[in-house]
């Protein structure tokens, strides 16, 4: 599994009925995306929820490496880098995916932690220790389902959860929910990725 997200970070007063009209009409193009385990179409509104931006944030976490470079190079993110210019394009490399308590739920919010890790920190046991915690986040009453990943490039531990209701109890930047893709999500490797 590969984590990966972009974020669009718009003008204070920036019309998000913009973004919710993108989304309404071209969110189902990647329902069945080859390759795509899931990809949540992410929102934060100045105002809403804590947010002191607006920002489009989709996340995607990719079965395979073939689905995402073929997204990447592909027409559908050259959509994003023509209206909005080309992005930064953060990955993670899967360390944990579990199904939520109700996974079945309808999304509304999506929950984001980016943690530094420190130097001297000891992997085997962070991940071990992230792999736990991610199984425990998912249990938690309204948790559709919680990923963990890790880049090793600037050390940074990513959890991501997405939740059915507006009051997630974990800590992170807190997203609105726009649409779900979920073409291959039923394939995600459930529990460690290694």
């Amino acid at each position: 599994m590969h984590a990966m997200q972009y974020e669009i970070t718009l003008p204070a007063d920036y019309d998000m009925d913009i973004i919710r009209e993108r989304v309404a009409s071209k969110g189902h193009l990647l329902d069945d995306y080859p390759g795509l385990g899931v990809k949540t179409y992410l929102m934060r509104e100045r105002g809403v929820l804590g947010s002191p931006v607006n920002q489009y944030a989709p996340f995607y976490l990719w079965n395979t490496e073939e689905g995402m470079s073929s997204f990447l190079w592909g027409p559908g993110f050259q959509g994003i880098v023509r209206d909005f210019g080309r992005p930064v394009v953060q990955h993670w490399t899967g360390v944990a995916y579990a199904e939520g308590a109700s996974a079945d739920g309808r999304a509304r919010v999506a929950v984001r932690e980016r943690t530094p890790v420190a130097a001297d920190v000891h992997l085997p046991d962070l991940v071990a220790d992230t792999a736990r915690k991610t199984t425990e986040l998912a249990s938690e009453e309204g948790v559709l389902y919680a990923a963990a990943g890790l880049d090793p490039r600037t050390w940074e531990l990513l959890t991501f959860s997405v939740w059915e209701h507006a009051e997630p109890r974990t800590p992170g930047d807190i997203h609105q929910v726009l649409h779900v893709s979920e073409p291959e999500r039923d394939q995600l490797r459930k529990g460690t990725q290694w």
